[in-house]
């Protein structure tokens, strides 16, 4: 065998893959429809949540699932994987069973966060096998099949979670705490640890903080950050309003120059003391702008979803399906009984002037049908006299006006990854990082502006399927690029830490991406009837990324990252 020979991939490296399947199932099973869920109605299995409470959900929680890596994955080094995955999949399967059982906000809270939780302590064990069970020979295909390990998984799981939600909501949860509870067969009994325990410790938690001070910043920089951070979702949560919020802001800031100034200059001073110290500063900026990107990318799953079933009228996908009628009820399926029972109610709602026809729409969406307005107020009206109209009325409905599943129609974004990744990553490899990271933002800001052309088009299926795809492929080209650009402007003996904190700029585009789409959604989609003007400026967050990228790099970022690495080392 030459040396130049390809190692084989061994057995741990495929069970670590298997899980994830599985841990991406339970994850996309439930976060693509996670949206739906929390907006539906009470009395439609939902938890009726506002736009608000929704997105602040999607921001904080997730925010937390990429943080916690950075300490877990530690752990992890320290005490085995085997241990970090049966835990991981302790706290798991539980929270997500947990998630359809509550129904207040506080409950869904704790039981969504015992999900990150465990998720934060799943993922650097299972890339750091990946990582361990590779070598350079076999290191790039191995990380390929992971990837696509983790589209097919995210393909497969809003489809399945789709099909049992017409059963009930709960059946999503427990499908979740299902695909978790099975990972425990393949950690207890055929995975292998790929590092000798007794010979690797890891480092210690505090090696680990001071890790995170070099790169990112001190205490003080971390309380001030994330305190700003706090106060901009309390206000795109409604929690405070504008003038209150300007207010909080200048004191906060104003309080910190104060403290600033009265602080210790000694580096060794108690972390109150100290003043305010950003570690990397260019690499944090880089971090701070690519939140950016993640923050227009997450999008796809937290508002897509219920644009497309308040908004995109996807009959045109309904009737290209027409000669396919199993394959049309199970990505169009509407409940008779079910409808036939919220026209009654809303009926009666109506008489009663308790709700206007623009309110009845958007309750009969939840059903999984789009009736022009004007109908509604005909049938509304006719059913408050005649309730024995209602049957025919939802029989009529549900076959001409029945909508595609939303989680169906995102799962083109997996699919198109897992059918042409390799091919757009052969395509752009021999071009450089940065141009390429910036055309492929672009592209994902221009798929998502598309988006907003879908409102009230005769074709909108199609239109918001093209927008899906244009944004797939931004996606595809940018988020690989993303990690080469780091790798290239990384000191060479701090490449590892480098990326792992790469994954920050995740959290803060979640963190900020729930508030985004919350006072968004119903600001702009909803109160000033603008879906449309909702996505452009959704891509125009998109274009202002790209557009800082250009700045970041033109002005010699690369070097000062290195010059500022080296001081801290000498230092």
């Amino acid at each position: 065998m030459s040396s130049s020979a390809r190692t084989p991939l061994p057995r741990t490296f495929y069970v670590a893959n298997t899980m994830e399947i599985f841990e991406r199932l339970a994850w996309y099973g439930f976060f693509t429809l996670s949206s739906l869920y929390m907006t539906s109605p009470a009395n439609q299995g939902g938890l009726g949540f506002n736009e608000q409470e929704r997105g602040l959900l999607q921001g904080m929680i997730p925010f937390f699932l990429y943080l916690f890596p950075v300490l877990t994955g530690a752990l992890a080094d320290r005490y085995g994987y085997r241990k970090m995955f049966i835990i991981a999949y302790a706290i798991m399967c539980p929270s997500y069973y947990l998630l359809g059982q509550v129904s207040s906000f506080s409950g869904f809270f704790f039981a969504f966060m015992g999900v990150a939780v465990g998720a934060a302590c799943f993922k650097p064990v299972v890339t750091g096998t990946i990582a361990r069970a590779t070598d350079s020979s076999n290191r790039g295909l191995g990380f390929g099949i992971f990837y696509m390990m983790v589209n097919i998984g995210g393909f497969l799981g809003p489809f399945i979670a789709g099909y049992v939600r017409a059963i009930s909501w709960d059946w999503v949860f427990i499908m979740s705490s299902f695909w978790i509870a099975l990972n425990f067969i393949p950690a207890l009994f055929f995975y292998e640890e790929p590092t000798d325990q007794a010979q690797q410790k890891g480092r210690p938690l505090k090696q680990v903080m001071q890790d995170i001070q070099e790169v990112l910043g001190n205490a003080r920089f971390a309380l001030i950050f994330f305190g700003s951070l706090i106060i901009l979702m309390a206000y795109g949560a409604k929690w405070l309003d504008g003038q209150t919020t300007a207010m909080l802001y200048i004191v906060w800031f104003a309080g910190h120059y104060l403290w600033n100034i009265s602080a210790s200059k000694q580096p060794n001073a108690a972390w109150y003391r100290q003043k305010i110290r950003v570690g990397n500063k260019p690499f944090v900026t880089y971090l701070l702008i690519l939140s950016g990107f993640w923050m227009v990318y997450q999008q796809i799953f937290i508002t897509l979803p219920i644009f497309i079933r308040d908004f995109v009228d996807t009959s045109d996908l309904v009737i290209a399906l027409a000669s396919y009628p199993d394959l049309q009820t199970f990505l169009a399926p509407v409940d008779q009984l079910h409808l036939q029972t919220e026209l009654v109610r809303l009926a009666a709602e109506f008489s009663q002037a308790n709700i206007n026809v623009e309110q009845a729409y958007f309750e009969l969406v939840h059903s999984k049908v789009m009736v022009p307005q004007a109908e509604i107020t005909q049938a509304l009206a006719a059913i408050a006299t005649d309730t024995d109209s209602a049957s025919s009325v939802a029989a009529n409905w549900a076959q001409q006006y029945r909508q595609v599943n939303p989680e169906y129609l995102i799962g083109l974004n997996f699919l198109s990854i897992v059918l042409l990744q390799i091919l757009v990553s052969r395509t752009i490899e021999k071009y450089q990082a940065l141009p390429i990271l910036v055309a492929g933002t672009l592209i994902l800001a221009m798929g998502t502006a598309l988006g907003g052309l879908a409102t009230g088009m005769l074709m909108g299926g199609a239109m918001v399927l093209t927008s899906i795809l244009v944004f797939s492929l931004g996606e595809m080209v940018a988020s690989p690029k993303s990690q080469e650009y780091v790798a290239s402007f990384a000191p060479s003996d701090k490449k590892a830490m480098f990326m792992g904190y790469y994954f920050v700029s995740s959290a803060i585009g979640f963190l900020l991406a729930g508030p985004l789409s919350g006072y968004l959604y119903s600001e702009v989609a909803k109160a000033a009837q603008r879906p449309d003007l909702m996505w452009y400026i959704i891509g125009a967050f998109g274009g202002l990324t790209a557009l800082g990228l250009v700045l970041f790099h033109r002005f010699g970022v690369m070097d000062s990252i290195t010059e500022n690495s080296h001081a801290q080392t000498v230092s």
